[in-house]
């Protein structure tokens, strides 16, 4: 047998809404009408604070326009002038063949005909670089000064690099640590360590008469090992890469002309 349940609804309550209201005459005219509003401005929906923009993408530094100016009616800046300025742009061995760059002096350079400002811009281009390759050889960049803003106009000019943080740099050519020799040097250190360590485990051995047996071969083996890295340093050293290359804003370069340019009076 299965159990039996008895439900008593009690709908009285019905009876008395149905005596005071009719559903089917509820429309949704009889409601009030909805107050009319503007479309709101803000579409930071959720958040009362404003949307703050994002920065503008910083274009890449582009070749300036070059101006003509007329030798028979100009100032000649020698070559050998030479320039201290600040990079305006990091840079690194990474950076790709042809990006510009721009530098501003330190200095002003007071002739009798012409002044050069603090402050004036000089532009430059990356002729090559590389990162750090094997045979120890460091990372590389190449610059090249090819203009410079004068009285408002962009004058060819033709320099290079002489220094960079007060140090020399030769042929234009601002390299990283070439760690060659350093990596042969440390294959050697790695063999003398372990001969060392044979010399210590032979001591010990021969401190007692069966030991005295054996305590020549750590010292035979570790001649070996001595003989294999200082052999094989200066091939093993050529699988090392040299040192990275990076150059951050600010820095400080010297600009040396090696060619005569020409400044508009």
């Amino acid at each position: 047998m299965q159990p039996c349940y008895a439900l008593d609804f009690d709908v009285s309550v019905d009876e008395e809404i149905r005596k005071n209201y009719n559903p089917s005459k509820l429309e949704i005219e009889s409601l009030p009408p909805l107050p009319k509003t503007t479309p709101s401005k803000n579409t930071n929906y959720g958040s009362s604070k404003p949307v703050n923009k994002l920065p503008a993408l910083t274009q890449p530094t582009q070749k300036p326009v070059i101006s003509q100016v007329n030798r028979s009616n100009a100032i000649r800046l020698p070559f050998g002038t030479k320039f201290k300025v600040k990079s305006l742009q990091a840079m690194s061995d990474s950076t790709r063949t042809g990006t510009r760059v721009s530098f501003s002096s330190m200095f002003s350079i007071n002739k009798t005909l012409y002044q050069i400002p603090a402050g004036t811009v000089f532009h430059g281009v990356i002729l090559d670089s590389h990162t750090p390759q094997i045979t120890g050889n460091g990372g590389l960049i190449v610059l090249k000064i090819d203009s410079m803003n004068y009285k408002g106009r962009n004058i060819s000019l033709n320099a290079k690099i002489t220094k960079v943080n007060s140090k020399h740099i030769f042929i234009n050519n601002i390299k990283g640590k070439h760690t060659y020799w350093k990596n042969v040097a440390k294959q050697v250190k790695k063999g003398d360590n372990f001969y060392k360590k044979s010399r210590r485990a032979s001591a010990k051995l021969s401190g007692n008469p069966i030991g005295t047996i054996l305590s020549p071969i750590p010292t035979i083996a570790g001649i070996v090992v001595y003989t294999v890295n200082l052999a094989g340093s200066p091939v093993i050293g050529l699988f090392a890469t040299g040192g990275r290359l990076s150059i951050p804003s600010g820095s400080e370069f010297e600009i040396k002309v090696i060619e005569d340019a020409y400044l508009p009076y």
